[in-house]
């Protein structure tokens, strides 16, 4: 067993893992935080994508470990007192989801390409949502989800 302290969601935790788990299962079975999801264990389908450090990672191909010292970010972790994040309301008003089992890991995806900077056009992010599916959607309204979130969050206004 390693001893870790990470930041989830702006919450302080230090517990005892095993060297070779996960950081999925980490943070669904000793944080229980099951917003993040479990797909594949194979970094092919982006259920369990968090941001780490800024950064979105998928958390089935990091150890817990590894994370030792970070901060993560969850899907639970966006909203505000009990107000959606702007790019939660912009799935629901856009209809960016439909069973919601990728929405977690959608959300966290187009989070990590608003905050990096990344080009909003419908080719970049289809490219940049690569590594997450969705076998419900044609894609079309996760990407107009993101852009309509991310024209938010850009404005003036919010800067």
């Amino acid at each position: 067993m390693r001893q870790i302290t990470v930041s989830v969601n702006g919450t302080e935790h230090t517990e005892e893992v095993e060297p070779r788990q996960l950081l999925v299962y980490f943070l669904r079975e000793t944080l229980s935080l099951t917003g993040t999801n479990v797909g594949c264990d194979t970094t092919s389908c982006g259920a369990c994508t968090v941001l780490m450090d800024g950064r979105s990672v998928k958390s089935c191909t990091v150890l817990a470990v590894q994370a030792d010292g970070s901060d993560i970010l969850t899907i639970e972790g966006l909203s505000q007192d009990g107000a959606m994040h702007p790019l939660q309301a912009a799935f629901q008003e856009n209809h960016g989801l439909q069973c919601g089992y990728c929405t977690p890991g959608m959300i966290m995806a187009g989070l990590g390409l608003i905050e990096e900077g990344a080009d909003m056009s419908d080719k970049a992010l289809r490219l940049g949502l690569e590594g997450n599916l969705c076998r419900c959607t044609g894609y079309q309204n996760i990407v107009k989800s993101i852009q309509a979130a991310a024209g938010q969050m850009r404005s003036p206004a919010n800067a």
